[in-house]
């Protein structure tokens, strides 16, 4: 990165916290004054911040009641441009030049002050932020050096910083890109310090604000509020005012704070939010250029480049679908004539309303919602799913190409991602079967004639592994993401057990559809995760017994197993009940399971479970 001048000081050109009041901002503090541990957080997260809007933060008061308040309340203490300063030292930069921020802001409270900005949720990339900063940081240096009589220039810094707000909270075309409110804040007492982060709408019909409770723990802090929490309640495509409020202030209380912005999160350790394992197409305007109502077949022509965009996300293993207001038979002979009707899995096509179609297709595929991305040309349609589907990812249909270079769409490349969509479409056999299947379920399980083959992790299988911890939410019992790094951790710990779980049936191969680590020193579970796709089969039973079969078999003990329970997992985490595991109660979030090792283990003998150290298939 390169480096920019502010007020003859050199700073490297990095991600900064955002606009403040620079026009009156003339104090600088060393950094030295913060701990080199908590500088070190400040640092950490680097380069997963891949887009960020540019607030306009400023000091504001609880109860004001301006100008009135300038000559009756005894609290007031005039600053530069004659309006009340809120903080004892008003907002005093650090410069951080090697952190995540090229500074942070020193805020020591006094009753009633707290942080406020004009809302905006318009995203730009890092280097568009620095570029608007360093512009805003130039002119808050002229405007304070400016030889010009304290009138006038309190008359320049007001007209400077509206110019400012009005330009930051212009309204945005897009907050698709945007994932969470981003806080960072250093507490240096020895008490937390209890705030309020609250999200005010603006001449809205609800005017109902979001709000959250924050507690700010001694020594370094990074908050992430999830942006559709908030939308949930609050139409943030509409004006509205952010706050960051001390609940209660004992004068002098100080805070550090470093970033404070709407943020796109491009870590691949968040993948349960954030990795697309469905593109949800519309068709007119959208996949191809006309209307099929209006142009007829005729008149249609593909999207430039949209069949290398497909093709792409299909050899990452990523399905697509469809959501278009058209006629079903109709629109499918077009993608027929255009040779893509096979990529479409589940395809919705009817004049229902679009965040209805998701929802069905994200049933069908036995996925969440927020897996999907629902790409559309009309601002209606994406606005309709953005309030009823929130947790949808929504992209302007202009932005097609861009798709395969989105992060949510950065999945692991292996031999089974390719054919991911050809396994769903095994799956959409075996259910037409089914449904026609005349006899119990079990029945039909074991004429699916499903066999389990169990390997150890290596090397060589280490890939598909990563993909599968990078994809699994419902059937995950732990919520761990594993980077590649530590899974080669995991190779290297003598006293861990690792287990990769492949399946097959009569209908075709799943490939690897789950994972297992086991401390062998207890026995401990410490984590198993498997794919959806094998979701009601009965196999995460069947790994199960074959898990405490082979720790009772040399040194019986009794099996003890880790769950962290959520929504998405609740269901699939019933198979420790009906394994016969008792609760031994929950600490942090986590319960943790005991299998006596007198106890019979369940064998409902459906699957065929085959265990070799070869890690080939």
């Amino acid at each position: 990165m390169g480096r920019i001048i502010f007020d003859g000081v050199s700073h490297k050109a990095t991600s900064t916290l955002g606009m403040f009041e620079s026009e009156i901002n003339r104090k600088r503090e060393p950094i030295s004054q913060i701990p080199q541990e908590v500088l070190e957080q400040f640092t950490k997260d680097d380069g997963c911040v891949s887009a960020r809007t540019v607030l306009p933060w400023s000091e504001h008061c609880t109860e004001c009641v301006w100008p009135t308040c300038y000559t009756t309340c005894d609290l007031y203490a005039p600053r530069e441009d004659g309006k009340c300063r809120r903080f004892i030292d008003g907002m005093v930069r650090i410069d951080h030049p090697e952190g995540l921020n090229a500074y942070l802001l020193k805020i020591r409270f006094k009753q009633w002050g707290k942080l406020w900005t004009s809302g905006n949720t318009r995203p730009y990339s890092l280097k568009q932020a620095r570029q608007l900063e360093r512009k805003d940081q130039i002119m808050g240096v002229l405007i304070r050096n400016a030889p010009v009589p304290s009138g006038l220039k309190s008359q320049v810094i007001n007209k400077q910083y509206a110019r400012k707000k009005r330009w930051a909270t212009a309204k945005p075309t897009d907050n698709s890109d945007l994932d969470d409110f981003l806080l960072e804040c250093y507490n240096p007492q020895q008490e937390t310090v209890s705030m309020t982060f609250t999200l005010r709408p603006q001449g809205q019909r609800s005017n109902l604000p979001y709000q959250q409770s924050l507690d700010i723990a001694p020594g370094f802090n990074r908050v992430r509020i999830p942006l559709r929490a908030i939308t949930e309640r609050v139409n943030i495509t509409e004006p509205f005012t952010v706050e960051l409020t001390p609940n209660e202030v004992i004068h002098g209380t100080t805070l550090y704070f470093g970033f404070m912005d709407f943020v796109k999160d491009s870590r691949s350790q968040r993948p349960s939010q954030h990795l697309c394992k469905c593109v949800v197409w519309d068709l007119d305007n959208t996949l191809w250029d006309g209307t099929l109502v209006e142009d007829q077949r005729d008149g249609l022509s593909l999207k430039p480049g949209v069949k290398a965009v497909i093709s792409e996300l299909d050899r990452r293993g990523i399905l697509q679908s469809i959501a278009s207001k058209n006629d079903h038979a109709e629109a499918m002979e077009v993608l027929k004539q255009f040779e893509l009707d096979h990529y479409f899995l589940y395809p919705q096509i009817s004049w229902s309303p679009k965040s209805r179609a998701l929802k069905h297709i994200a049933q069908s595929l036995n996925i969440g919602l927020n897996t999907l991305l629902f790409i559309d040309d009309q601002p209606f349609e994406r606005q309709e799913v953005r309030k009823h589907a929130p947790e949808v990812t929504v992209v302007d249909a202009a932005a097609y190409r861009e798709l395969p270079d989105r992060p949510e769409c950065q999945a692991p490349v292996t031999a089974e991602s390719a054919r991911r969509r050809l396994m769903y479409q095994e799956q959409q056999q075996r259910h037409a079967i089914l449904e026609a299947f005349d006899g119990p379920y079990f029945d039909f399980l074991k004429e699916c004639k499903i066999n389990v083959f169990i390997r150890p992790m290596r090397p060589e299988n280490l890939e598909r592994v990563h993909e599968l911890t990078q994809r699994t939410n419902q059937m995950n019992f732990s919520g761990n993401r594993y980077d590649h790094s530590r899974l080669r951790q995991l190779l290297k710990a003598d006293h861990l057990d690792t287990y990769v779980i492949q399946c097959e049936d009569t209908f075709g191969n799943y490939g690897t559809v789950g994972f297992c680590v086991v401390d062998r020193r207890q026995p401990l579970l410490l984590d198993l995760m498997f794919s959806c796709r094998i979701q009601s089969k009965r196999v995460e039973h069947a790994v199960l017994a074959f898990l405490l079969g082979r720790y009772r078999k040399h040194d019986p003990k009794d099996f003890y197993a880790t769950y962290r329970k959520t929504v998405r997992n609740a269901p699939s985490g019933k198979v420790f009940d009906d394994m016969g595991f008792e609760d031994l109660g929950e600490e942090d979030g986590v319960s943790r399971l005991r299998f006596k090792k007198d106890k019979d283990i369940p064998n409902d003998a459906i699957i065929d479970v085959t265990y070799s150290e070869d890690s080939s298939p």
